[in-house]
């Protein structure tokens, strides 16, 4: 191997043989979930107090011989691993404060995870339904109660979220997920293929895929990692978890929560890693089965050329699902609300400093309602504070580290020269990543702060003449390769439905008069096409059969005495 490791055996419980999970009481098949409820942590509520106390106790927690906050290591079967290869994870809004050292496995460290996670494939894959549900709802429970402050402290922390925006992702979107996965493979379940009179007896059996699962993970949500090693793994898969670099707290809890619940060692493997590496060991295993990522188009398309590559090597075709942002759009009809439509744009492209694959980024608006709506989101952003997320009433906080920031920064300026500054355009990271919610007026809706992925606090809007909505339309869906959110604000009953079929290819989950983010579970399975990913939709029932291999079994029932067909007789 070639860097230095530092092994500890049998630090985590193996789970599999458990008799209080062996010995489940529901019944699968009546099983119904429901949405996680959302706190308000209102000053002095329980949670409040709760969440307070946690974190001030994780910006307390410095252990000995460790000059961070908390010591993450790989995990590989029931062992840990420390490499030379530390890296650190900063507080966002406090870059001075390192709140986790953790360690990139080299490819060697890699390849050791594939054939570990391939080692309890066979037990795993065999395994209950019934027994793999309860492990993922046993682990949505913990997240519910007695984890919920820890898992939300260590996303307010480490990916910069407002205490709102971390409650909807880290404690309810991903109790949701491992919910409703839960339901809807109960729905799957259920289909049952015909018999034929009393000799043929038929059964359609899910199986796991024959290899491993990849997932890699994004840093703007915690669920999102959750979800992306758990589907695959409720379905009888075996995975190998890279998460992001900066959100490896957050999902080094998910883990040891998924473990102390349950699940077995080596069934899900926790392998922070040098993207480059962890892509090209994943690609080159021939057991490679399937890829689950959210992230970049440029990483995506990488990942799959290397896939395309090595295609002769694999024993079945990988399968790739994956979700790679949006350039999305808010389209304002001379009809909408305009007081309506400022107050779901400045929440759609600013919360969370518009790090949501969802955000809005681009605005068009009609010239007569320009001033109005104008005057509008100025006043809102005024009054909006841009702080710590440690003080509950900030609306938003830092963006996620110096390398995004320093790219936000780079279109500000662009945008002060090639458009007219709205509002905003302010940046600092002497403390802290921060960027002030933007906005630019643009003259050419082809400009590329209308194209181009930001993945930050800019919005740009294009003012259109009342008489061009037709016009307009065409130019929403064919601006930008991307087709991920949208939406259309309008009260006139004709033009939505009119402008919903033109703008069906436009985006994969659009809204009617609201903002373009805030996707729920089950409510709005999420996902869209172009080189916004694949679409397998995250949240619905459909996403789960991207992680089975159906098997059709055909029982005959009588004996067979003859090879010939009664038209030969």
């Amino acid at each position: 191997m070639n860097s230095k490791i530092y092994k500890i055996n049998g630090i985590i419980s193996n789970y599999l043989r458990t008799k209080s999970i062996r010995s489940l009481s529901f019944n699968l098949n009546n099983y119904v979930a429901t949405n996680e409820p959302i706190f308000d942590y209102k000053k002095n509520s329980p949670e409040a107090v709760k969440l307070h106390a946690t974190l001030k106790e994780f910006l307390s927690n410095k252990k000995e011989n460790c000059d961070a906050l908390f010591d993450v290591p790989i995990v590989i079967g029931d062992s840990e691993f420390r490499t030379q290869n530390a890296q650190y994870q900063v507080v966002p809004f406090d870059h001075k404060t390192k709140l986790a050292r953790f360690y990139h496995a080299d490819k060697n460290l890699i390849n050791d995870a594939i054939k570990n996670s391939l080692s309890v494939r066979a037990e795993w894959e065999n395994s209950s339904f019934e027994y793999r549900a309860g492990i993922f709802l046993k682990a949505a429970d913990k997240i519910s109660n007695e984890k919920r402050a820890e898992i939300l402290a260590a996303t307010m922390l480490g990916q910069g979220k407002t205490v709102f925006q971390a409650e909807i992702d880290a404690a309810c979107e991903l109790a949701d997920f491992l919910r409703f996965n839960v339901q809807f493979l109960s729905e799957h379940l259920k289909y049952k293929p015909l018999d034929v009179a009393d000799h043929t007896k038929n059964n359609m059996e899910l199986r796991g895929l024959e290899g491993f699962v990849a997932a890699v993970a994004p840093f703007n949500f915690t669920a999102i990692g959750g979800n992306l090693s758990t589907a695959p793994a409720l379905m009888g898969n075996v995975v190998v978890w890279k998460p992001s670099d900066t959100a490896v707290l957050s999902s080094y809890l998910v883990y040891k929560i998924l473990r102390e619940c349950g699940l077995p060692a080596g069934v899900i493997n926790f392998v922070p890693s040098l993207g480059p590496d962890f892509g090209e060991t994943i690609t080159q295993s021939e057991n490679l089965a399937a890829i689950n990522f959210t992230g970049s188009v440029p990483t995506f398309r990488w990942l799959w050329k290397k896939v395309g590559e090595n295609l002769e090597t694999y024993k079945t075709f990988p399968r790739l699902s994956g979700e790679c942002g949006g350039k999305n759009f808010h389209l304002i009809h001379e009809s909408a609300d305009i007081e309506s439509a400022a107050v779901a744009t400045v929440r759609s492209a600013f919360e969370y400093s518009g790090q949501k694959c969802s955000a809005c980024s681009r605005l068009y608006v009609p010239e007569s309602k320009w001033p109005q709506m104008k005057e509008k989101m100025s006043a809102l952003i005024k009054e909006l504070q841009i702080d710590t997320p440690l003080k509950f009433e900030t609306f938003t906080s830092a963006v996620i580290d110096e390398r995004s920031f320093d790219k936000i920064a780079n279109y500000i300026e662009y945008g002060r020269d090639s458009a007219k500054l709205v509002f905003g355009g302010f940046y600092n990271k002497t403390n802290g990543y921060y960027v002030y919610p933007t906005m630019f007026e643009t003259k050419d809706p082809k400009d590329k702060l209308m194209r181009e992925e930001i993945f930050g606090p800019v919005l740009t809007v294009y003012k259109y003449k009342d008489n061009e909505y037709d016009q307009i339309i065409n130019l929403v869906d064919t601006t930008t390769p991307y087709a991920l959110t949208g939406s259309i604000f309008a009260k006139d009953e004709n033009i939505l439905k009119m402008t919903k079929t033109r703008l069906r290819q436009a985006c994969g989950n659009l809204y009617i008069n609201d903002k373009s983010t805030g996707a729920v579970v089950n409510q709005q399975p999420f996902g869209g096409a172009r080189l916004s990913g694949t679409n397998d939709k995250p949240g619905g029932p459909g996403y789960l059969l991207k992680w089975a291999s159906p098997l059709s079994v055909k029982e005959f029932l009588l004996p067979q005495s003859t090879v010939k067909h009664a038209s030969m007789l």
